[in-house]
């Protein structure tokens, strides 16, 4: 009698199921000349690092918070990095990206210290923001001690549902717009509490990320 090791055997099976997949991709091929590999085993990721690439020509989005008050936040908007995570000091307090609507195009970005910043600069930002964009917002260290009910409200108007309980070092991304055609809301809010922090004084990063439908 012949024995053959189970290891063995499990390796001829492997074998045989890759020669049998390659021989069915080959001949779909060949069926279809319209069709490419890319096609039959499917995309393999997005932009801003989506698992999978967004439907049609859907805008790609990621933002990260900052963790603790040394790594900062990071906002990617369709594969282009526009709030790098850097360490230490940078975009500190509230990051705020504008993206044109239709377009996509970037319009502007501002970062505003609500430690010993002063809020009215963002009051003002905000404010200048034109109809038909959208806005996207993470925070980094403490976001709120400089933070009042005006730029709460205009915030609010933006879309979030969270803003108004923002506290001294939550962590806190969103992404909404101002009177935009699409009603786009994405959010995540984690508050400082030092029973379940992740870093003592500071709560661990958060991070949100999706599609946003392209306007024809």
């Amino acid at each position: 009698m012949i024995y053959i090791r189970r290891d063995k055997l499990k390796f001829i099976f492997m074998v045989c199921v890759l020669i049998i997949s390659a021989s069915f991709v080959y001949r779909l091929l060949q069926t279809n000349p319209e069709l490419t590999l890319k096609n039959v085993v499917g995309p393999r990721g997005g932009k801003c690092g989506l698992p999978a690439p967004c439907p049609k020509r859907d805008f790609a989005f990621k933002i990260s918070s900052g963790a603790t008050s040394i790594i900062g936040p990071q906002i990617c908007f369709d594969g282009k990095m526009l709030i790098k995570r850097e360490i230490r000091g940078n975009h500190q307090g509230i990051s705020v990206v504008v993206i044109n609507e239709k377009t996509g195009e970037h319009i502007t970005t501002g970062s505003f210290n609500m430690w010993n910043g002063d809020v009215r600069d963002l009051i003002a930002f905000l404010k200048s923001i034109e109809d038909g964009s959208l806005v996207l917002m993470a925070t980094f260290d403490d976001p709120a001690t400089k933070l009042n009910e005006e730029a709460r409200t205009l915030i609010t108007e933006f879309g979030s549902s969270y803003i108004s309980k923002v506290k001294f070092r939550d962590n806190w991304v969103f992404v909404g717009g101002k009177k935009t055609i699409t009603q786009v809301s994405f959010e995540q809010h984690l508050k400082n509490d030092k029973k379940t922090n992740k870093y003592e004084s500071w709560p661990e990063m958060i991070e949100i990320e999706g599609c946003i439908p392209r306007l024809e």
